[in-house]
C-alpha cells in the first residue's frame, strides 16, 4: 500500500515541510519588522489637511508624477551614472522574480512554470542577471574604488552588496547544477548562454554530468539561493533599504501644497502643549515617514551650502540621525525591539547620541572651493551609540541635532530639489528652529538682534520706522521721477495704479539695493506703466522672522501688511526681492491675503514688457555675465527664465553659465535668516559662491535679488576680485542698455 512512498517523494516532501517552514518564519519576521516601525511613524502627529486653490492645484500639476520618479527614475536620471546602476536594480529585481519563483517551483513541483515563450524566457533571465552582476561591480567601484565623498563606507553600505552579488550568482550557479544533473527540464544552451558555459567549466572541474555530486549542487544552490533571498528580504526594512517600500508611499503622500510654504501654526491654540518640534514625535507621521524613505544616497549633502563649506550640517545625516533616534525612541516606547534578530542592531543596548565635534577644511582636497568630506568626516565620527544611555531621555536638540546644524542652514531646498523619494529636509530644521525660538527663546544674538530689529522698527538694521520712505524723495532726485504712495493717491482721489511697487527693506533701507529699485523705477516709468508705494505703511514682508523660527512675529508682520493691502483694494504687485515673492505668493493666503490678489517678481514683468515692445534696450552693453540663480526665485518659484529673457534681450551682454546654475544653482549663503547672522565656521558660502562664477571668467555676475546682489560683491571683495568683476542686478542691466551707462 506504500508503493508510492518512494525516496525521491520522501525527500520531496521534506521540501515542502522546510520551505513552508522557512518561508513562513522569514514572512513572520518581515511583517513583524515592518508593522514595528510603522508603529513609531504613528506616534508623530496627524498632519492637517489643507485645501488648494486652484492656481495652487495647476503648479502641482506640473511637477513629476509619482509614476515618472518611481517608475521613470526622473530625478535618480540626474546623475546619469547612478541613474543607470538604479534603473538595472530596480528593473532587474522585478523581472527576477520571476525568475526566482520559476527556480522555486521548478524544484518543488518538478516542472517548470508554464511562462509562454518559455526558451526566450529564460535567456531575458540570464542577460538580467548579467546586468545586476555588473550593476553591483559598478556600485563597489564606486563607494570603494572611485570613493564618491557623498556615499558611505563601511561593513553596513556593502552588506546590500554581498546580497544583490549573492543572489545573483546563486541563481546561476543553481540553474548550472540544474543543468549538469539532467533535469529534463533545463532550456537549450543557446537559451542559457552563461549557465551553460558555466556548467560546462564547472564539468571540467570534476563535476561529471548526471552525478550524484551535481544533483548535491543543484540541491544546495537551490537552497542557498532560497535562504539569501528570505534574508534579504527580513533585512531590506531593518536598513536604509527600506525605501524599497516606503519611498514610493511617501511620494505619494508628498506635499500636497506648492513647495516653499510652510505650514502655519495655530498659535491661538490655548489647548496647544509645543510650538515646533522639540521631540521627535512632534514631528508629523509624515514627516517621519521621509525618514524610513531615506536611501542615504548623500544627492541632498553633496548640494548643500553648508556641507559644501565645512558646516556641521548634512542633510543626509539630519535624516539618518533622526531615523536612529525614532527606531530606539520607538522601541523604547512600545517595549519592541526593532531588530530581527535582535543583533541586527549591531550595537549594545544605548542610543545613538551626538558628540560635539567640528569639520576640519584640513580633510577636504588641497585647493578645493567646495568639499563635503569635512562634514561627511566630522557627522561619522560624531554620532556614536552610547552603552546606557535611554533614547527617551535624549533631547532632540541638542544631543540628536546640534543647534550649530539647525543654524548653518540657509533653507535653500537644494538638498529637497535633489531628493529621489521625496524627502523634504527645510521644514523639519524649521520646525525644530520654532521650537528653540518660540519654546525656549534660544538662538543666535546677531539672529536675535535682527528679529528686535524687525519687531520695534520692521526693519533688520533698527533704523528710524519713519525713515522707510525716505527713498522716495532720493529716487525723484536722481531719476527726475517722483513715486507716489497709495496715500495719496487716495487722498487725491486719483485713479488706482495698476501695480504696487514693494520695495521691501532692502529697498528701502539699503544703499546698494536702492540703486535696483531706482533703475526699476525708470524702467516702469519709461514702459509707462502706473504704479505706486506704500512708503511708511509697508511693513517688513516676515521672511526673515518665519524662517529663524519666530512664527509670532511673523504672523503679526503678515497681518498688518494683508491689512494695509486689502484696505487699498490693491491686486496687483511687483516686487524685485524673491523673498517677498515667495511670501506673499505662498504663504500670505493662509492668513487672508485675498485670492485675487497677484504678485510677481520684478524680472517677470521686465521681460514681458520687453516681449511687448514697451521697452527697447538700444545701447550697447558689452559684457560677459554669469547669472546666479536665486533659490527663492528658481527652486521655490521655478522662475528660471524670466531674468535669462532679459539679459539676451540686452545687446553686447555674453551669457556664460556657470556649472551649478538652474534648479542645481548653489545659494549664496544669505537665506533662512543667514543674511543677518555671521558664518561661525568653514569657508563662507558666498566667497564659494563666487568662485564657482569666477571659474567662466565674467566680467559681472548677474542677479535677481537683493540678497544675493551683496552676497556677490562681498564675495568678490573678499577674493580681491572686485576690480574685474562687478555684480549687478538684472534691472540694472537693463536700465543701461535702455537708457546708455547712466543709470540710476
Amino acid at each position: 500500500m506504500l508503493e508510492w512512498w518512494t525516496a525521491d517523494v520522501a525527500t520531496a516532501a521534506i521540501r515542502w515541510i522546510l520551505f513552508a517552514a522557512v518561508l513562513g518564519l522569514a514572512a513572520f519576521a518581515f511583517v513583524t519588522v515592518v508593522l514595528r516601525r510603522v508603529s513609531y511613524i504613528k506616534l508623530g502627529r496627524a498632519a492637517a489637511h489643507e485645501a488648494m486653490p486652484s492656481d495652487e492645484r495647476r503648479e502641482l500639476a506640473g511637477r513629476p508624477s509619482v509614476a515618472g520618479q518611481v517608475l521613470g527614475h526622473s530625478k535618480l536620471l540626474r546623475d546619469i551614472r547612478s541613474g543607470v546602476m538604479h534603473f538595472i536594480y530596480f528593473y532587474g529585481f522585478i523581472i527576477l522574480q520571476f525568475g526566482a519563483a520559476d527556480i522555486i517551483w521548478k524544484k518543488l513541483s518538478g516542472h517548470p512554470i508554464p511562462f509562454p515563450f518559455y526558451g526566450q524566457f529564460a535567456w531575458s533571465q540570464e542577460l538580467t542577471v548579467s546586468l545586476v552582476l555588473l550593476a553591483v561591480l559598478y556600485g563597489a567601484f564606486r563607494r570603494y574604488i572611485e570613493q564618491l565623498p557623498r556615499l558611505k563606507r563601511g561593513w553596513k553600505p556593502s552588506l546590500v552588496l554581498w546580497f544583490i552579488g549573492g543572489l545573483m550568482l546563486t541563481v546561476l550557479l543553481t540553474l548550472s547544477f540544474e543543468r549538469l544533473s539532467g533535469d529534463p527540464h533545463a532550456v537549450a544552451g543557446r537559451f542559457a548562454p552563461v549557465s551553460s558555459v558555466l556548467a560546462d567549466w564547472i564539468g571540467k572541474l570534476g563535476v561529471p554530468a548526471g552525478s550524484i555530486a551535481s544533483e548535491a549542487g543543484y540541491e544546495l544552490f537551490w537552497w542557498l539561493h532560497l535562504l539569501v533571498l528570505l534574508s534579504f528580504l527580513v533585512y531590506v526594512p531593518q536598513s536604509k533599504h527600506f525605501h524599497l517600500l516606503t519611498a514610493p508611499v511617501n511620494l505619494w503622500l508628498g506635499r500636497k501644497t506648492p513647495v516653499g510654504r510652510l505650514a502655519p501654526l495655530n498659535l491661538e491654540d490655548e489647548d496647544a502643549e509645543y510650538f515646533g518640534a522639540g521631540k521627535i514625535e512632534h514631528f508629523t507621521q509624515k514627516q517621519l515617514l521621509d525618514l524610513y524613505a531615506c536611501v542615504e544616497c548623500g544627492r541632498c549633502t553633496n548640494v548643500c551650502p553648508a556641507s559644501n563649506t565645512g558646516k556641521l550640517l548634512s542633510p543626509m545625516h539630519l535624516m539618518t540621525k533622526l531615523r536612529d533616534h525614532l527606531t530606539e525612541k520607538g522601541a523604547a516606547i512600545t517595549s519592541k525591539s526593532p531588530w530581527v534578530p535582535t543583533f541586527m542592531g549591531g550595537h549594545a543596548a544605548g542610543a545613538h547620541v551626538m558628540g560635539a565635534l567640528i569639520p576640519s577644511w584640513e580633510d577636504s582636497p588641497e585647493g578645493s572651493v567646495t568639499s563635503i568630506i569635512p562634514t561627511m568626516t566630522a557627522q561619522k565620527q560624531a554620532w556614536n551609540a552610547r552603552e546606557g544611555t535611554k533614547p527617551d531621555e535624549l533631547e532632540l536638540i541638542g544631543d540628536v541635532m546640534s543647534e550649530e546644524e539647525l543654524w548653518a542652514c540657509t533653507t535653500c531646498r537644494n538638498c529637497e530639489e535633489m531628493c529621489p523619494v521625496g524627502n523634504e529636509h527645510v521644514d523639519k530644521i524649521i520646525d525644530m528652529r520654532r521650537y528653540l525660538v518660540l519654546m525656549e527663546g534660544r538662538l543666535p544674538s546677531d539672529g536675535q538682534r535682527a528679529l528686535q530689529n524687525i519687531e520695534r522698527q520692521s526693519n533688520p538694521w533698527g533704523l528710524p520706522r519713519a525713515e522707510r520712505a525716505a527713498w522716495i524723495d532720493e529716487c525723484e532726485s536722481r531719476t527726475g521721477v517722483r513715486v507716489k504712495t497709495m496715500q495719496e493717491i487716495k487722498r487725491a482721489g486719483a485713479p488706482k495704479p495698476h501695480f504696487l511697487l514693494w520695495a521691501g527693506s532692502m529697498g528701502a533701507y539699503d544703499t546698494r539695493s536702492r540703486k535696483v529699485l531706482y533703475d526699476l523705477v525708470r524702467l516702469l516709468d519709461q514702459a509707462g506703466v502706473s504704479f505706486a508705494t506704500l512708503g511708511a505703511e509697508e511693513r517688513n514682508s516676515g521672511d526673515t522672522p518665519r524662517r529663524i523660527g519666530n512664527e509670532l512675529l511673523f504672523q503679526e508682520l503678515c497681518r498688518e501688511n494683508i491689512e494695509t493691502i486689502v484696505r487699498y483694494g490693491i491686486t496687483r504687485i511687483v516686487t524685485a526681492c524673491p523673498h517677498t515673492l515667495n511670501t506673499f505668493r505662498k504663504e500670505y493666503p493662509d492668513f487672508g491675503l485675498p485670492s485675487d490678489v497677484r504678485i510677481e517678481h520684478h524680472t517677470e514683468l521686465l521681460a514681458r514688457l520687453l516681449k511687448d515692445g514697451r521697452l527697447t534696450p538700444e545701447h550697447l552693453v558689452k559684457e560677459r555675465v554669469t547669472y546666479h540663480d536665486s533659490c527663492y526665485l528658481g527652486r521655490y518659484n521655478g522662475i528660471y527664465d524670466a531674468p535669462r529673457e532679459v539679459l539676451k534681450a540686452i545687446p553686447g551682454i555674453e551669457i556664460e553659465e556657470m556649472a551649478r546654475n538652474r534648479e542645481n544653482g548653489m545659494c549664496c549663503g544669505a537665506g533662512g535668516g543667514l543674511m543677518w547672522m555671521e558664518e561661525q565656521s568653514g569657508v563662507r558660502v558666498n566667497r564659494a559662491r563666487v568662485s564657482q562664477a569666477l571659474e567662466v571668467r565674467p566680467t559681472v555676475i548677474g542677479s535677481a535679488c537683493p540678497y544675493c546682489l551683496t552676497m556677490m560683491e562681498d564675495g568678490l571683495k573678499l577674493l580681491e576680485a572686485d576690480e574685474q568683476t562687478a555684480a549687478r542686478d538684472v534691472a540694472e542691466l537693463l536700465a543701461a542698455s535702455v537708457f546708455g551707462k547712466e543709470t540710476a
